[in-house]
């Protein structure tokens, strides 16, 4: 995974500087979305693969399936990733747009783990907690992990907040064993 980040980063990284000087940050976000989607279909990744289909077809079938929401600047980024043979990497050029977008919004991404489901009042205390700690505002998405047994683990870009059972059983099996 983090080899196809690694990938992925500089082509969201040049679309964001792309669309943050043309005041197009939505649009591209669409765009990036929809063929992220595309790309990451079954019957689109057996042709990535498929020597019999070459990349100018490729391209062809991409920018045909997507229709007119690409503008002529989307349209030459999926040729672009065709020819660099990198459209694999698309959902992950979608997800780290979104995350630069959202940070140049003012806004961080924060992905809770929660062994059960939060009620409103629970998930309004943690975000106001969040942005308490971070100065800015939380957008929070939220997901059910029976695997933690209890408690939350929280995920801010890099920052990694594990308040559940499983993680400090893990590290007191840890500090246990050294």
């Amino acid at each position: 995974m983090a080899e196809v980040l690694t990938i992925a980063r500089p082509y969201a990284e040049a679309v964001f500087r792309l669309a943050k000087a043309g005041n197009t940050l939505s649009d591209w976000s669409s765009m990036l979305k929809l063929v992220a989607v595309v790309a990451d279909d079954k019957r689109i990744r057996t042709l990535l693969g498929n020597p019999e289909v070459s990349a100018k077809r490729l391209g062809e079938l991409l920018l045909d399936i997507c229709g007119d929401k690409l503008s002529n600047e989307g349209r030459n980024f999926i040729l672009l990733l065709v020819e660099s043979k990198r459209v694999e990497v698309l959902p992950e050029v979608s997800e780290l747009f979104e995350q630069l977008k959202t940070q140049h919004e003012g806004v961080l991404e924060a992905k809770v783990a929660s062994a059960f489901a939060l009620t409103d009042v629970q998930l309004k205390d943690l975000v106001a907690g969040l942005e308490s700690k971070f100065k800015c505002k939380i957008e929070a998405k939220v997901d059910v992990n029976s695997e933690l047994i209890g408690g939350v683990k929280v995920e801010i870009g890099d920052e990694v907040f594990d308040a559940s059972v499983r993680g400090k059983l893990e590290a007191m099996s840890v500090a246990l064993k050294s």
